[in-house]
């Protein structure tokens, strides 16, 4: 080929290819970033971004703004106006006015409350309990021994498991709508955000598709409701029981929370040490209930969740 031929190729060639860059890039350009969606139950940072945030979690945060007085619709999108609200929550509550949810502002928001007025047990009842099994998907309402209620519930998927241990009802809220559903009853899992509560995916009630909560159908969380007050047990078992299907073995020390510490809790307590509820936090009295097993067993006594500890209790080899 003349060396003239050859150059209006190469020239055509690299015209075509640069065309074709621009085109890409220009797509490229053109195509709007993808939201972040965060529907996670584990105190999940939220801040202003372009897109907005959106999920769940989002939901949560303006359907609680609104229940405690602010002027909010919930969208499920962390808009300015969401943030500028939570920047009046932190003021109101001594935190840092920055507009972001962050566990410390989560926990202020989604705090306990003060008892309400319910259809509870009263003066000389037996106390009302609920137990939770998320391997039948089935909630028990209990007044002592006896069954009051029970009810088909869905539960976390393997990735996003509901958590096993013994808390207790520390919020109820009506109408927070979205995926919360019509009702929502919040519990003291310190690890996350867990709540038993109504939902807009009734398909989903009897199996394992939640993000770790408790749902139910609306008609069903709405007769739960009154019958349940803030302070009442709520038991989440596995077939009846409170057994680890791991462990993961990790240095459990005071202010240390999580799923591994329930079930160092609980098998404290099959071992005859006497303390208060297998809830995942790992205070004072979880550190004087490990001492005493380590003294009485001749282990060295630091109040500290070891190895040597573990296999003692049988929860490793």
């Amino acid at each position: 080929m003349p060396p003239k031929e050859r150059f209006l190729l190469a020239l055509a060639l690299c015209l075509a290819l640069a065309c074709c860059g621009y085109s890409a890039a220009a797509q490229e350009e053109g195509t709007p970033p993808s939201r972040t969606q965060i529907d996670r139950t584990d105190f999940p940072t939220l801040y202003l971004t372009d897109p907005d945030i959106q999920g769940e979690a989002v939901w949560m945060v303006q359907a609680r703004l609104r229940e405690l007085g602010f002027e909010i619709a919930p969208n499920g999108y962390y808009d300015q106006g969401t943030s500028d609200l939570v920047r009046m929550f932190q003021v109101a509550n001594g935190l840092t006015p920055d507009g972001q949810m962050t566990p410390p502002v989560w926990e202020a928001l989604l705090g306990e409350q003060q008892d309400q007025p319910t259809l509870a047990a009263g003066e000389g009842q037996a106390r009302r309990l609920i137990e939770v099994d998320i391997v039948k998907h089935k909630l028990t309402l209990y007044e002592g021994d006896q069954v009051l209620k029970t009810f088909p519930v869905g539960v976390g998927k393997s990735s996003t498991p509901s958590p096993i241990g013994e808390f207790k009802v520390i919020q109820k809220s009506a109408g927070w709508g979205g995926g919360f559903g019509t009702r929502w009853m919040g519990l003291n899992v310190p690890w996350g955000i867990y709540g038993i509560h109504g939902t807009n995916k009734p398909y989903s009630v009897g199996q394992s598709l939640s993000h770790g909560c408790i749902r139910m159908s609306n008609k069903d969380v709405e007769t739960l409701y009154p019958l349940v007050s803030v302070g009442t047990p709520v038991r989440m078992v596995a077939n009846g029981k409170i057994e680890p299907s791991w462990f993961s073995g990790r240095e459990l020390k005071i202010k240390t929370s999580g799923q591994d510490v329930v079930y160092l809790q609980y098998r404290l307590k099959g071992k005859g040490v006497v303390f208060d509820n297998a809830d995942g936090r790992y205070g004072r009295m979880t550190e004087l209930a490990v001492k005493y097993y380590q003294a009485w067993h001749g282990l060295p006594v630091t109040g500290v969740g070891d190895t040597a500890t573990y296999r003692s209790l049988g929860l490793v080899k």
